[in-house]
């Protein structure tokens, strides 16, 4: 019987962002040497983080091309998701608040970068490949080669559980195992901001319906796309309970280096 462990993921802090074109490398430098740490992973509650980019060759399977989540489908070159500890997200918010405050009073944010989604979530279910997979918890340490980010918005009368069983019934059983598919799935919904959050990090519309679907592959998004992930939008909007809002594609960085920076646009 498996243990009820203690570590339970709570919050998700959700933000992708936009280095300046010619700030790339310095943006990628400032944020893995700095932020990633300052901003976040120092703060009491947080247990784990990781990065991802968008290449121009991921950029491309984006779609739709209209979507809230991004102005254009090349905008949001970067991902960085943190881990939040279940049942204190008030004392993080305040936290994270403060200190993103305190960072810009001492001259430790970079200006050359704009927020495009950043976003703290809400921790709803998730979905192994098995009974003994890589649970949430571990999702972020598992460096996993690739993500695939799904975001949805709730027709009338339907309810996120209804997407839940859905996802677990009849689209998880035909992916997950397969090529292309997915090995953890993690789903949660929006979270409101406090009042005084900072003003650049944009607000969500809609957020009482919207969900967003983490997919953590073991393989490079390319691998298989065609087969799961480029049909995902029809078959969610088949579904009859969601309207699809985004699918897109995205691969570790790798901590340490420059690579990638060359690959954005």
């Amino acid at each position: 019987m498996e243990r009820d462990y203690v570590i339970k993921l709570g919050t998700i802090l959700f933000t992708m962002v936009e280095p300046t074109k010619g700030h790339e490398v310095e943006y990628n430098r400032w944020y893995e040497r700095d932020h990633f740490y300052g901003g976040v992973l120092t703060g009491e509650y947080s247990f784990a983080g990781d990065r991802f980019v968008a290449t121009r060759e991921l950029k491309d399977l984006r779609y739709p091309a209209e979507s809230p989540m991004t102005p254009d489908p090349l905008t949001g070159s970067y991902l960085a998701i943190y881990w939040v500890l279940a049942g204190h997200h008030d004392d993080w918010n305040r936290w994270s608040v403060d200190t993103v405050k305190m960072l810009h009073a001492s001259g430790r944010m970079f200006p050359e970068r704009t927020h495009i989604h950043t976003v703290l979530y809400d921790n709803q279910w998730s979905i192994q490949s098995s009974d003994r997979g890589t649970s949430a918890e571990l999702a972020l340490d598992r460096n996993y080669a690739g993500l695939v980010v799904n975001a949805g918005e709730l027709n009338d009368g339907v309810t996120q559980a209804d997407v839940e069983k859905w996802t677990r019934e009849v689209w998880a059983p035909g992916a997950i195992g397969n090529k292309g598919g997915p090995d953890l799935i993690i789903s949660a919904t929006p979270m409101p901001l406090l009042d005084d959050a900072p003003p650049d990090v944009p607000r969500v519309a809609n957020a009482d319906r919207r969900f967003l679907q983490m997919h953590f592959l073991d393989h490079h998004p390319t691998e298989g796309w065609d087969e799961v992930y480029a049909k995902y939008g029809a078959d969610l909007e088949a579904s009859g309970l969601a309207k699809h809002l985004w699918t897109a594609p995205w691969q570790q960085t790798i901590f340490g280096t420059d690579a990638y920076t060359d690959q954005l646009w």
